[in-house]
């Protein structure tokens, strides 16, 4: 074998290593270190605790609308019902936790939230409804919910960008599938999630392509997390992300090569 043929051979096998392998873009993989799917059912079922910049959504009916209509701050006085369910109305006539952590509702006033759950959020509501201007025979009901599930993704997705889903449970797979799912350089063996916590900022790294990740308390996002899919190395090296992309590469280098070796001779 000449010395040019095993510089042509080993150049093209260090583009083929370069080829993305089928195992890094298959999600959720039994690497045969799964059991049990107890955690998640825990880490599903475990209640959002309210922060600030959260928006609330507050709906509150009786028999007689017009009774409750002036405790909301856009409703229509004939069927108690909101006018603008879009996410723009929700995010203008919805309550804003604000700093101290209340929010402030028409004639009710300020209703400290910050830490309880949705849950808690619509009892403290409807016990102080009752105490201050209705009896029980009012029958109020009163529902209280986030007003879209916001997260924020970055990096190798296809759209990236502050997103909004209208559901109270939102998982990794679920928020990365709405932004377009990753491209075929991003790294889903290390996807960073960013979480703001009452106790400071947390930061975590998991793996897609591992079926545990759904044990993981990162699995299912909280409002307001920060994803961030980082690239491979392969995107850098710019040798092409599947086998064709490389001999493509291949050839260009070659031609270039052999360009440039005649003209030096000539």
């Amino acid at each position: 074998m000449t010395k040019k043929a095993l510089y042509i051979l080993l150049s093209m096998s260090t583009l083929f290593t370069s080829c993305i392998p089928v195992k890094d873009l298959v999600y959720l993989q039994d690497k045969g270190t799964s059991n049990n799917q107890t955690t998640v059912s825990s880490v599903e079922s475990k209640p959002y605790r309210l922060q600030v910049n959260d928006i609330l959504s507050v709906d509150i009916k009786a028999i007689d609308p017009k009774l409750v209509s002036i405790f909301s701050s856009s409703q229509n006085s004939s069927s108690g019902t909101s006018i603008n369910k879009s996410e723009s109305g929700l995010y203008f006539e919805g309550f804003t936790v604000d700093d101290h952590g209340n929010i402030r509702m028409p004639i009710l006033g300020d209703i400290n939230v910050i830490g309880y759950t949705l849950e808690e959020v619509r009892i403290k509501i409807e016990k102080k409804l009752l105490e201050e201007y209705f009896k029980a025979e009012a029958n109020i009901f009163i529902t209280v919910k986030l007003a879209g599930f916001r997260y924020t993704i970055n990096g190798e997705v296809g759209s990236t960008g502050t997103k909004t889903l209208f559901q109270e449970h939102v998982n990794i797979m679920e928020a990365i599938a709405n932004a377009g799912d990753i491209t075929t350089v991003g790294n889903r063996k290390a996807v960073t999630v960013i979480r703001q916590t009452p106790t400071g900022v947390q930061m975590n790294d998991i793996d897609l392509t591992d079926v545990n990740v759904m044990k993981s308390p990162y699995y299912y996002l909280q409002p307001n997390d920060y994803v961030y899919v980082k690239p491979l190395k392969q995107k850098t090296w710019g040798t092409g992300q599947t086998g064709i992309q490389s001999i493509g590469t291949i050839i260009t280098l070659l031609s270039l090569a052999t360009t440039v070796y005649l003209l030096l001779k000539n």
